[in-house]
């Protein structure tokens, strides 16, 4: 029963796919070479998805001459494709903005690694086809074996055409359905010669090249294989009988040479077949300083093509590159590792330098070596050219020169007092030591150790100031000489290259560290932002931008402009907005330096966690500054990572606080269901009881009664009046509707309007007033603190005693106005003292007749006060009664 169960991965799978359906499904028409049918296959199918009531649209159809194709495209919506001025030549491409301006439930998208025309949003076509499916369309599209990218190699060694339009395999990988259309290859070549697929001239040339029927067959085999991969791969994804197999992980060890992405490529292809993780990993060491442009920048593809590929890109720092590699090895738990080889070259060297995989071979023993034969010889010519290079630098120079003559001139020094030759020779190798640390690269070293010799044979060997010398051994001493000072430079070259390079990797895990500390204390979303940009600005000297919202939605992106370079406010403008939009949507970079929107100011990059983007970050690539390297993109993307938990962490807080005032809010509804069950019924039992009796008995009842049901009815019917609209405020307060409007009120006039409406209600009870005597003026909103002082008045006279006094007193200070009323009843239960401001506290009825509670007037007289920036308190006097007081600020407060 437990091998039939499905694994918690494939369920995870299935339930994404139920739930995710805002994403369009991707179907792939799938063949070995142009002409076997997938366009008429694929347009077939649409006809009949436009029969059952699809709407369906072709988006673009390669404009093929042929009849047949042709024919099946009438009757299918067309959207019309986008004309584009490139080089003078009016070119039509496939119009994206129209086709999701339209937004079909199904659009035809034909070649799908095409390559779009320059001045078009997306470089490749499978990109266009990407956003279609983000926005929820369907798509029906072509592609040929030979445009998968990991198959590019095996076809161009097959057909020998370099195919330069491909596809990554994620695109064919995560299709939805992918169908093969099939040929035979004569019927093929046939149809070939028929003109049925190229014109005649042209199909003549492409007979005698691609189209030989050797090629065609193993293009055939290639297809079904893949298709069949893909088949079995989506049997392992359901989980539901898994195997047992051996963990397994690949490494492919890349460099400068081209001939790395085809070994990239070979890795893919195998990793994928034995569904294992891969990593392709790049060693620096003192070579990088003489790298070429050229070498740089097939570095920074076969980096792009390897994260494109599904790679995890590793850098690391070290001069030994076999032991590093072994190293890396061991500790990560590789069980394949995949090298170059390139045809050596005989020389003086290669009698006594070990190869590279025989090294690696050495130190592990016990991991699987692949080696890839490549076409493309190593280059050490213009490395050396670029080393002697440093020549130039007269700077460099001159320190020789002076540490030379400084190294004479101590050995002068020693010759006078009779010191021997050994010291003097140690004077000149220590100082080749000291110019290969002061100086750059190894020439100024070489150079030195040459001089030295030179300098010693000339000043302190018989014959003196000449290059001839007559002692036997010398010519020995020489030679040791000069092994051992450029042993010496060649060593402090190397461990000075190591150190700069450790300290580049220290600091940039040293900035990760903090930036995480920090990240870690912040607490606002601002916060967050603000140390994110200030970070981003240091590290790479280049303006930035941080958008948390799509800018679509809210335009506001925070902006830090870097020093000393030139103005980059061009971040914020509508099109570069546009560009964040993009990358909020279709969750990947664009901008500068990538494949999409090229043409933008800056770089920009999605912050993201969990599949959500949670922010999207903008650097700026001025024409000064240029692109960023692919190394910067990687610390970025590092630094993007933690800056992703942070943000989370903070959405998480805020999602709990949120969860935390709902809970509040919805146990307040529940006091106040209570509040009014209980205060409403006795008032309503009243006046029903009052009325009935009136109309029941209206001859029997004598006056004075019949007085006192009317003016009963009366008095309850105020009360739930006066009740309502206190229900009325402190909810609009407490929603924050009531904006207050303050302006400077007399408080005598305040306090007595107040006290007047409340003797109508209580005209048989005493109320004392005591003001200052000089006018008094308080910022204020005098609806509201007249309708706290009745609140609070109100209470005291209903609950202190029916023969209780109350006094208002108001008394000034220097920063506020303090208003107080006391009683002299029988004051407030000590249980109810911490809780008597919540609102809608509901006190433990102690008598079951107790007609209202105190909670509600007394939570609307707190929220007010708190709205005008104020404090509201009560005590229990000491000889009896309880007196409430609040406090309003002079200066208005902060101007709320």
């Amino acid at each position: 029963m437990e091998t039939n169960r499905p694994s918690p991965d494939a369920l995870l799978v299935n339930l994404q796919e139920e739930t995710d359906s805002s994403v369009g499904k991707l179907k792939i028409y799938f063949g070995f070479a142009a002409g076997v049918g997938k366009t008429y296959a694929m347009l077939s199918d649409a006809k009949d998805q436009l029969a059952a009531g699809v709407d369906v649209v072709a988006g673009y159809i390669e404009p093929h001459a042929r009849e047949e194709t042709l024919r099946m495209l009438e009757g299918i919506p067309l959207i019309s494709p986008k004309a584009i001025n490139h080089k003078n030549i009016a070119l039509k491409e496939f119009d994206l903005d129209e086709a999701l301006k339209r937004k079909p439930e199904l659009i035809l998208v034909d070649e799908l690694a095409h390559t779009n025309a320059a001045g078009v949003r997306n470089k490749k076509r499978f990109q266009d086809v990407e956003e279609l499916l983000q926005a929820g369309i369907d798509v029906y599209t072509t592609v040929n074996v030979q445009h998968i990218e990991s198959l590019n190699d095996i076809v161009e060694g097959i057909t020998k055409v370099a195919v330069r339009e491909t596809i990554p395999d994620y695109v064919f990988d995560e299709a939805d359905r992918v169908k093969l259309i099939d040929i035979e290859p004569d019927e093929l070549l046939k149809r070939l010669e028929q003109g049925k697929i190229y014109r005649p001239e042209r199909a003549q040339t492409a007979m005698q090249n691609f189209f030989t029927r050797e090629n065609l067959k193993l293009l055939r085999e290639i297809a079904m294989r893949k298709a069949a991969d893909r088949i079995s791969h989506e049997y392992d994804q359901t989980g539901v009988y898994p195997e047992k197999r051996a963990s397994s992980k690949w490494l492919v060890c890349i460099g400068t040479s081209p001939s790395s992405a085809k070994l990239i490529r070979w890795t893919a292809r195998t990793a994928e077949a034995f569904r294992a993780p891969w990593t392709a990993l790049y060693i620096e060491n003192e070579e990088n300083d003489y790298m070429t442009k050229a070498e740089k920048k097939c570095l920074r593809e076969t980096m792009e093509l390897a994260e494109r590929l599904g790679a995890e890109i590793v850098t690391l720092a070290g001069h030994d590159i076999a032991e590093t590699v072994a190293e890396y090895a061991r500790l990560t738990g590789v069980t394949n590792i995949v090298v170059g080889k390139s045809r050596r070259r005989m020389g003086l060297r290669s009698l006594f330098e070990e190869d590279f995989e025989d090294r690696l071979i050495t130190h592990l023993d016990n991991v699987d070596m692949h080696i890839i034969p490549s076409s493309h010889p190593k280059t050490k010519k213009r490395r050396m050219k670029m080393r002697f290079k440093n020549f130039l630098s007269w700077h460099d120079m001159a320190k020789m020169v002076l540490l030379l003559t400084l190294a004479t001139a101590i050995c002068v020094g020693l010759s006078e007092f009779g010191i021997g030759d050994q010291n003097v020779i140690m004077v000149y190798i220590l100082s080749v030591l000291i110019i290969s640390r002061v100086t750059s690269g190894y020439a100024y070293g070489v150079l030195g150790s040459i001089i030295g010799v030179m300098l010693f044979n000339f000043f302190f060997t018989s014959p003196l100031y000449t290059f001839n010398t007559i002692q036997a051994g010398y010519p020995v001493t020489f030679g040791i000489m000069l092994l051992v000072a450029l042993i010496t430079s060649a060593l402090t070259v190397r461990i000075k290259t190591q150190a700069s390079l450790a300290v580049e990797r220290e600091r940039r895990t040293e900035v990760l560290y903090e930036i995480n500390k920090r990240l870690l204390v912040t607490r606002n979303l601002k916060g967050i932002i603000d140390l994110t940009n200030e970070y981003i600005l240091h590290l790479f000297n280049r303006s930035v931008v941080f958008y948390s919202v799509d800018p679509a939605k809210s335009n506001k992106g925070i902006f830090m402009q870097a020093e000393g370079k030139e103005d980059a406010s061009a971040l914020l403008s509508p099109d570069e907005e546009a560009v964040a939009h993009w990358v909020f949507k279709n969750k990947k970079r664009a901008g500068a330096g990538t494949d999409t929107l090229m043409g933008a100011f800056g770089y920009y990059m999605p912050v993201m966690s969990q599949g959500k983007v949670l922010g999207v970050i903008g650097v700026s690539c001025s024409q000064e500054e240029g692109p960023l390297t692919q190394d910067n993109r990687i610390f970025l993307r590092m630094i993007s990572s933690q800056v992703a938990l942070a943000l989370e962490r903070q959405y998480l807080s805020e999602e709990q606080r949120q969860i935390v005032i709902e809970s509040a809010k919805e146990k307040m509804r529940s006091n106040l269901l209570r509040a009014i069950s209980h205060d409403l019924r006795t008032p309503l039992t009243g006046i029903v009881g009052a009325s009935s009796a009136l109309l029941e008995k209206e001859t029997e009842l004598d006056k004075e009664t019949e007085r006192n049901l009317i003016k009963g009815i009366k008095d309850d019917s105020g009360w739930l009046i006066r009740m309502v609209e206190n229900l009325l405020s402190v909810t609009r307060i407490s929603e924050g509707l009531v904006s207050l409007e303050r302006a400077p009120e007399a408080v005598e006039e305040i306090v007595g309007e107040a006290v007047g409406r409340i003797k109508k209600r209580f005209t048989d009870r005493t109320i004392h007033v005591k003001v200052p005597h000089d006018l008094l003026m308080v910022p204020m909103d005098g609806t509201l603190i007249e309708q706290v002082l009745i609140n609070l008045m109100e209470n005291a006279l209903r609950h202190a005693g029916p023969t209780a006094e109350v006094w208002v007193d108001v008394t000034k200070t220097k920063e506020s106005a303090i208003f107080s009323i006391r009683d002299n009843g029988k004051g407030i239960p000590e249980k109810r003292l911490p809780n008597l401001f919540d609102t809608f506290a509901v006190e433990a009825r102690e008598r079951s007749d107790m007609s209202r509670g105190l909670g509600l007037g007394l939570s609307i007289c707190m929220s007010i006060i708190r709205a005008h920036d104020g404090t509201l308190e009560a005590k229990n006097n000491e000889h009896g009664g309880a007196t409430f007081w609040f406090t309003l600020p002079l200066d208005g407060g902060d101007g709320k």
